[in-house]
Parts: C-alpha cells; sequence; structure tokens
C-alpha cells in the first residue's frame, strides 16, 4: 500500500516539526515542493513524500515595507524565492539577516516559523 498524498496541511504540520518535506512523482521522478494534486510534469497522481535538506540560495527577493494589516508591525522584511539544492525552488520569508545582507546568491536554511497556530516558510543564515 503505497503513502496517502502529503496535503498542505500536512506539509505545514511536518514544517512545524522542522522537517521541510517534498513530493516525488513516482511516475516520472519529478519534485516538487508545497506538495501538488497533479505532478506538472506528467500530470500523474502519484506522489511520495520527499524529506529534503532545507539547505539553499536566495535566487530572487523583494522587501515588503508596506505589509498587509495582519503583518504591518512586522515591516519591514524580506520575502525570498529558494533554490533547494535539491533543485526546487520555494517562496519564504527572511529571518535573522539584516536587509541589507540580504542578495541573490546568499546560501540560507530553512526554518519554520510559527505563530500561534499557523506555520509559515522561513530561511535564516545557513
Amino acid at each position: 500500500m503505497t503513502e496517502p498524498v502529503l496535503t498542505l496541511h500536512g506539509f505545514f504540520q511536518r514544517a512545524r516539526a522542522g522537517q521541510l518535506t517534498g513530493v516525488r512523482c513516482g511516475k516520472c521522478g519529478g519534485l516538487a515542493i508545497p506538495p501538488k494534486e497533479f505532478c506538472p510534469d506528467c500530470h500523474a497522481r502519484a506522489w511520495q513524500p520527499v524529506p529534503l535538506g532545507g539547505d539553499g540560495t536566495i535566487v530572487s527577493f523583494t522587501v515588503i515595507r508596506v505589509a498587509p494589516r495582519a503583518h504591518a508591525a512586522d515591516a519591514p522584511y524580506a520575502v525570498a524565492v529558494v533554490k533547494l539544492k535539491e533543485g526546487v525552488s520555494l517562496l519564504g520569508r527572511i529571518v535573522d539577516i539584516p536587509l541589507d545582507k540580504v542578495a541573490v546568491g546568499l546560501p540560507v536554511r530553512f526554518r519554520p516559523l510559527v505563530k500561534g497556530d499557523q506555520t509559515s516558510v522561513g530561511f535564516g543564515p545557513a
């Protein structure tokens, strides 16, 4: 019997525990994060959860200076696209790195951001 498909809820539960998890297609081998319903490469639904190391490099970023109301007190902060060593990219908030030090090519490492019952993806110093 195969494992159930990793849902977004399951993804964030694992992230909250400190484990970044992707999914690998059992048909074509494609890797995706966050979990998706169907493989973007072959359209199969044959996912298997795969633990990811969490190490990556910033490939793009922006600084949020005027934040949504729920995050207004946090502004300014950076959000980046991080390419993980496994080859997939993920969007996350940059933490514990001064805004003037955030740059394309900067090595970072996954860290869960937990606020109450909400978990989000963050990246800090590698």
